[in-house]
């Protein structure tokens, strides 16, 4: 049953709500009457960039080690499961209650060793392996690279795909083969590059970084922390470059690269541990 108004609106400015505060928010701005005309107008595939955007800024807050900030955006990212089953329930596909049973029977099913009898006397590796295998139950009859999202970024979505290969054997052994096959894909990268175009150039530029995904699953590195943690590292640095020149009363864009490529060193050695 909707609540009146005055019970809506004594719910929606209760501090003490808590989860059906937010969810009688999110039906206030999507009622198609009253509501808020943006919020009205949105569905699943307008909402989705935005879900996908709060998540890497909850990312970033856990990378930067800001736990105020982390608050917020965790808060961001609820709202948009609120806000992807709201508009569910409106189209009569699902709704908040179905989204939690269906998560909550997920890992009901999945922890056997905490919610069943099954032993716990098992490694994390064991476990994780377990996971997998029931994933695969639950996936039946389907391919072995099928319900790879296709929204993934492209470089995490490489790594589920040859994560998955590679739980059926297709993968190299290990990682001096991998890196042996880097070498072959950035000879036929240069060779593109300087001879067959840039469809080709393309094309094996895709092959390498391929191929570097498979390196950082050998190495059990995350690749895309590992970019972040690059990213990062090189705005650092070149803020110092930033900075130094602007001792100099200079910025960059009338500074030469020789200028700038000693400033680098300098900020480079000056994070190097003593």
């Amino acid at each position: 049953m909707t609540p009146s108004k005055t019970a809506s609106d004594t719910l929606v400015h209760d501090p003490e709500g808590g989860m059906p505060r937010l969810l009688e928010i999110m039906r206030r701005l999507r009622d198609p009457k009253t509501g808020c005309p943006w919020d009205i107008e949105q569905d699943f595939a307008s909402i989705a960039p935005y879900t996908i955007e709060e998540a890497y800024e909850v990312a970033d807050a856990i990378e930067r080690g800001d736990w105020d900030e982390l608050e917020g955006e965790l808060g961001d990212l609820l709202l948009q499961t609120v806000y992807h089953a709201q508009i569910g329930a409106e189209a009569g596909h699902f709704d908040f209650d179905s989204v939690v049973r269906a998560i909550a029977d997920k890992m009901v099913a999945r922890h056997p060793h905490v919610f069943a009898d099954e032993s716990r006397d098992k490694s994390a590796e064991q476990q994780t392996r377990d996971w997998e295998a029931q994933k695969a139950r639950e996936r039946g009859a389907a391919g072995v690279l099928d319900g790879v999202a296709q929204g993934l970024p492209a470089l995490m979505r490489a790594v589920k795909l040859q994560k998955r290969a590679a739980r059926v054997g297709f993968d190299w052994p290990d990682a001096s083969h991998v890196l042996a096959k880097i070498t072959e894909e950035a000879a036929e990268l240069t060779e593109a590059a300087d001879s067959l175009g840039p469809d080709r150039t393309e094309d094996e530029f895709g092959d390498l970084l391929f191929v570097m995904a498979n390196l950082a699953l050998h190495l059990k590195v995350d690749p895309e922390a590992a970019l972040r943690r690059t990213n990062a590292k090189f705005i650092r640095r070149f803020s110092a470059v930033e900075a130094a020149l602007a001792d100099r009363g200079k910025t960059p864009a009338d500074s030469s690269l020789e200028e700038m490529d000693a400033l680098w060193d300098a900020a480079k050695a000056a994070e190097a541990p003593a």
